[in-house]
């Protein structure tokens, strides 16, 4: 049987567990982390729809339902569409109602989050936009209808180019355009993630909290996380419900043999490694971004989204030399 595609949410992340005020601190404190949240927090006061472009478990989800409890719609229904399947099974007479406020209690006055618009073909696109075209407060942001939250997997400039996704949806949908950066980019996040978790979980379960040695924690910033921060999250909930860090992570995760030796960080605090951590992420960040480039420094920066002075900086501070020079 199919399921519908539009869930009446409570506020919860994907665990089960509610999702507290101030959830923000269980993405990290790297500084593009707490733009986001900055950012994030600003536009939740507002009625302007949001796109959040984001691998899959980055925590797109986490991030619309925090917008919607900071807003001012924080006691009206989250409502969950997901568009992969919003024509297959023809529940589009609900959202269609929602949006344009012909439900019995009239103005539909909560938020609606469309998961994954860059699953729509050409004909979810146009039927979406229809709908959204009739709901006067999805379209101006009238505080009569509802707030709209999209998501997407992938950028959709790409898509735009090619004419495979329409540009007046794009626009209607991208009033603030949020970019959540995967964990494999903002390491230095991962041990105050693990310790977030771990605290959690240990709570949940009503179990003791593990102890993860020092090593552990090495090569578990080392990791790459392919699975973003749900990846990482479920391998803690594995190792708070086991009690054996060492045989759960060798379960959950291919950890690669180029990580830091115990030797290496013996004695040293989260912080530290959290610090080593996000460097070695940085440097192969910005290398990446000059290779592309063949080290065209203002290119490279304005990929990287910093100014030009600052990319020269870091260049100094990281060691960084054009190996064509060199």
């Amino acid at each position: 049987m199919l399921v519908s595609p539009i869930d009446r949410l409570t506020m919860q992340s994907d665990s089960g567990a509610a999702v507290p005020a101030n959830h923000f601190v269980a993405w990290g404190v790297s500084p593009a982390m707490q733009a986001l949240r900055r950012v994030a927090t600003d536009t939740a006061r507002t009625d302007i729809p949001v796109l959040l472009i984001g691998e899959s478990g980055t925590g797109k989800e986490v991030l619309a339902m925090q917008i919607h409890q900071l807003s001012d719609r924080r006691e009206e229904p989250f409502i969950k569409v997901r568009c992969r399947s919003l024509l297959q099974t023809r529940q589009s007479t609900q959202l269609e109602n929602i949006v344009s406020g012909k439900s019995s209690n009239g103005a539909f006055r909560g938020t609606v989050f469309l998961d994954d618009i860059c699953e729509l073909d050409g004909a979810g696109q146009r039927h979406l936009l229809d709908l959204l075209s009739e709901g006067a407060g999805i379209s101006e942001g009238h505080d009569t209808g509802a707030r709209v939250i999209s998501t997407s997997r992938r950028s959709l400039e790409e898509d735009l180019r090619g004419g495979k996704f329409a540009e007046e949806l794009y626009y209607r949908l991208n009033g603030v355009c949020l970019r959540i950066v995967p964990l494999r980019e903002r390491k230095g996040d991962v041990p105050e993630l693990i310790d977030l978790f771990l605290a959690k979980y240990a709570g949940l379960f009503e179990r003791p909290r593990p102890v993860i040695s020092d090593e552990m924690i090495a090569r578990l910033v080392h990791y790459s996380w392919p699975g973003n921060v749900r990846q990482l999250e479920n391998a803690m909930k594995k190792i708070v419900a086991t009690g054996d860090a060492e045989t759960a992570m060798n379960d959950l995760v291919e950890i690669s043999p180029e990580a830091p030796k115990a030797s290496a960080i013996a004695g040293s605090s989260l912080k530290a490694v959290a610090r080593a951590a996000s460097r070695q992420a940085e440097r192969e960040l910005i290398s990446r971004a000059l290779t592309r480039t063949h080290w065209n420094r203002k290119k490279a920066a304005m990929e990287l989204q910093i100014s030009y002075k600052a990319l020269l900086y870091k260049l100094k501070q990281l060691g960084l030399d054009d190996p064509e020079v060199s």
